[in-house]
């Protein structure tokens, strides 16, 4: 979309999430790195990409995959180096994308130079960066906070006799945001960053980062069973006082400060799925964007796609990033075709690859900015990763979804050894794909997934701009079709396999289109099977 130079970079933009680890390896090491992704920039320009999401780059021990950051201002040696990081910048500013990073200021690694400190004892000048408390009366735990792989959310230190706190692994313990030196330290890792190039910055755990003052139990809402699924763990309470505490926008308030000096973009893992709690993180003057995730859960059904979807557009706007999968869900090809719905599953992907496209259809011309996960303009499903090959904490525990290793296998860029990622053995093992999941043979390639999202941005990008204009949901008639207006934009979605019809006026263009589609004289439009199209009004 054509913009206006006095509107945020962000606007009208379109994103990419790249899991470094499996994007792109150059040196045959097995791992992704920043050399590999700077390959690729021509084939991100190409698909019209305007930004790039990268996670996590910081040296770590890996406990977390790079989420456990043992230094701030540095590259982990599997990624490459400053210099290294310096020349992806300066390509990709080159050919017109943004770099946005990826911080974790919730928590850091044990291996931090930081906690490495503050364990030696209660008297040491680093202590009150981490939350220590003393045990209940009953020598167990402060309280009944759980963590999010599962277990109690603290770990006894039998040096000091005290607990630290971690919302996730112990190897990540939680900062201390009420210390009033923790934001002076990440003023000074922002701005090494940001003076470094850095376009914006996607925020780790964004609802975490304060923790109720008095420390206090959350609310029980089914009894805790900690030999239970992590999630039904996390789930048996009302997470009232350990996140999502509303002094953490004075956080972002003062980072906004910041990243407007460099017109940089600040955008938050906002992981709520109620759209009254997103607007509640998302005032105005501190993240500029915030996740919604409820498409990620929602089973596909069109009446709960409407709901998930209008209410927060109406309440966020612009502030929304729409994102249909992640490096933290299964690939939503794999998810949006459960298990009832199909014996043979090969035969049904496509069915998974046409809702997941049509629903990035439908956020691309709403309010907000949309990002597709690495792969998912492949069309790919989750891949397949042996039980002795899973290396991610989640699935070692158990998870109801049986971990995140499925979507972040190395992306497959051709039928060569490992798909073209690396020559070696991947960090993580998975089956080689099918040739028709590569992006060599979907590029340029009429009808392949790849030539659907290519098609899908550059139509985006040249028509009108339509920031800032109201949405107009419209009633088709058919209970499985999602349409709606903005400005001179019309698109309509077919949630159902069936043939699907509406009246569109005589001087409506279709501009693109996913599925087959007739128009008939009378103006009708008939809609062949799950798919989208966009129209314009004179």
């Amino acid at each position: 979309m054509a913009l206006s130079d006095t509107k945020p970079w962000w606007q009208g933009s379109f994103g990419y999430q790249i899991y470094i680890r499996s994007f792109a390896d150059s040196n045959d090491d097995g791992f992704g790195d920043f050399q590999g992704i700077r390959s690729k920039i021509p084939y991100l320009k190409d698909l019209g990409i305007d930004f790039v999401w990268i996670t996590p780059f910081y040296p770590s021990p890996m406990a977390d995959w790079g989420y456990d950051v043992a230094e701030y201002c540095d590259i982990d040696p599997t990624f490459g180096t400053l210099d290294d990081f310096d020349s992806l910048v300066e390509q990709a500013h080159a050919n017109d994308i943004k770099i946005v990073a990826d911080l974790v200021p919730n928590h850091t690694s044990d291996q931090h130079e930081w906690f490495k400190e503050a364990i030696k004892g209660p008297e040491n000048e680093f202590r009150d960066y981490y939350v220590w408390k003393d045990p209940a009366p009953d020598g167990g735990p402060p309280n009944n906070w759980v963590a999010y792989f599962g277990g109690p959310a603290w770990t006894f230190d039998e040096t000091s006799g005290q607990y630290y706190m971690h919302l996730f692994l112990p190897e990540q313990p939680d900062l201390n945001w009420r210390n009033p030196k923790i934001p002076e330290e990440f003023d000074q890792i922002l701005r090494f960053w940001l003076e470094r190039g850095v376009d914006g910055f996607r925020i780790d755990v964004a609802g975490g980062l304060m923790k109720d003052e008095q420390f206090r139990s959350n609310p029980e809402i089914t009894p805790w069973d900690p030999e239970g699924d992590r999630w039904e763990q996390f789930e048996s309470f009302e997470h009232r006082y350990d996140i999502f505490q509303k002094d953490n926008h004075e956080i972002f308030r003062r980072w906004r400060s910041i990243f407007d000096e460099y017109g940089a973009y600040l955008h938050g893992e906002t992981y709520i799925l109620e759209p009254s709690g997103l607007a509640e993180l998302l005032p105005g003057d501190g993240l500029h964007g915030g996740f919604w995730f409820e498409p990620m859960h929602i089973e596909w059904d069109p009446s709960e796609i409407r709901r998930s979807v209008v209410e927060v557009s109406e309440l966020v706007g612009e502030s929304i990033l729409w994102a249909a999968g992640s490096h933290d869900m299964p690939r939503s090809p794999t998810r949006f075709v459960p298990q009832q719905e199909t014996s043979t599953r090969p035969n049904n992907d496509d069915l998974g690859r046409s809702r997941t496209l049509a629903l990035n259809v439908l956020f691309s011309f709403l309010p907000g900015v949309p990002v597709i996960y690495q792969g998912e303009e492949l069309g790919l499903i989750d891949g397949d990763v042996l039980e002795e090959h899973k290396l991610d904490p989640v699935a070692l525990n158990d998870n109801q979804f049986g971990g995140r290793d499925g979507c972040r296998t190395p992306m497959p860029w051709s039928s060569g050894n490992n798909n073209g990622f690396s020559e070696t053995k991947p960090w993580l093992i998975s089956k080689q794909r099918d040739v028709s999941e590569t992006a060599e043979a979907q590029i340029d390639k009429p009808g392949s997934w790849h030539s659907f999202y290519k098609e899908l941005l550059y139509t985006r990008r040249s028509l009108p701009d339509i920031t800032g204009l109201d949405v107009t949901w419209l009633d088709s008639g058919q209970g499985s079709v999602i349409w709606y207006e903005r400005g001179p934009v019309g698109v309509v979605v077919n949630t159902s396999s069936e043939t699907e019809s509406i009246k569109l006026s005589l001087d409506s263009e279709i501009v693109y289109q996913t599925s087959q589609v007739e128009i008939l004289e009378s103006g009708e439009v008939i809609v062949s099977g799950v798919g989208a199209f966009v129209y314009l009004r004179d």
